[in-house]
């Protein structure tokens, strides 16, 4: 097991997601601090590993402030004396469109996705620092992040603020031997259960069977346990020579994510009047980039009807 001897947090850990990145870890020989707002959800989740023959600590709050953070990493060192990997999961989700968001729609998921990151790095990369033998920061994006999706002006915000952190933390924690990467998962969650373009993926592992090779292959699109390999490579020694990187994981899919980058560029001498670019923009800067995500239609073997 890869992770003998290692200590990790999982943020947001108690289903989905984050308890296959937990189990994952717990699987490759970590000792992890499960983390969940519910105590009988992360009870559950812990008993999963330790049931398997892992070792496994349950801390039960809310992640954004600072305190949660700090009794993240208290427990870490309290319970197993140190810690290697953290992984920043947790999230909630305040979807509307954008004439509709409250402020607390805005600020709810800000905080959890944005500060909760920032505040568990910050004290996770304060300790590893102090330990001295380097460490792991794993922050989970969104191809919302990335592309852009209708009705999710705070989550967009969040995720690609936390891949902007994670490019700056590369640099920051690079002498320290402390990697920072995203991973961008895409994977069924209750969320996709709703959607009828999914629903045969979702019957499909619903019924423990694999999913269609369309959803698999051609989307990018698995289960949760189809993301936790990543996250476990990039825990380990052997990824210690990947960092700032935003990879996208999904069914039989990996990708390497580009860091943003011109993509035309043009000059004019004594600079870009308003009358020079209503003349010459188009021309100069060529196609505009596309914005959102967009999927193909289904086979007609996988058309379900909708209500």
């Amino acid at each position: 097991m890869s992770l003998n001897g290692k200590v990790a947090i999982v943020t947001g850990s108690g289903r989905g997601l984050g308890l296959a990145y937990a189990q994952e870890l717990a699987r490759q020989g970590a000792s992890v601090i499960v983390n969940d707002v519910d105590e009988a959800t992360a009870a559950a989740a812990v008993a999963s590993i330790t049931d398997a023959g892992g070792n496994a600590t349950a801390v039960v709050a809310p992640v954004g402030p600072t305190e949660t953070a700090k009794k993240l990493v208290d427990t870490a060192f309290e319970t197993y004396g140190r810690l290697d990997i953290l992984v920043t999961n947790a999230g909630v989700l305040r979807d509307t469109v954008l004439w509709k968001m409250s402020d607390d729609d805005f600020d709810t998921v800000i905080d959890v996705h944005l500060r909760g990151t920032f505040t568990c790095v910050r004290e996770a990369a304060t300790r590893m620092r102090e330990q001295g033998e380097g460490g792991r920061i794993i922050c989970i994006g969104s191809p919302t992040g990335q592309r852009g999706n209708f009705g999710q002006t705070n989550y967009a915000a969040a995720k690609a603020g936390i891949v902007g952190m994670v490019r700056t933390w590369a640099l920051e924690l690079k002498r320290a031997g402390i990697t920072a990467n995203t991973v961008i998962p895409v994977a069924s969650t209750a969320m996709t259960a709703t959607l009828p373009y999914f629903a045969a993926a979702v019957e499909a592992e619903q019924k423990g069977e694999p999913m269609p090779a369309f959803y698999r292959h051609d989307l990018g699109f698995g289960t949760a346990a189809d993301v936790a390999g990543l996250v476990a490579y990039l825990a380990s020694d052997a990824a210690a020579d990947v960092s700032g990187q935003a990879i996208g994981i999904g069914g039989d899919r990996l990708q390497l994510w580009s860091h943003p980058e011109p993509v035309a560029t043009a000059y004019r001498e004594g600079g870009w009047t308003y009358e020079a670019l209503r003349e010459s923009f188009a021309a100069e800067v060529g196609e505009l980039q596309s914005v959102g995500e967009s999927f193909p239609p289904l086979p007609d073997e996988l058309q379900r009807p909708t209500a």
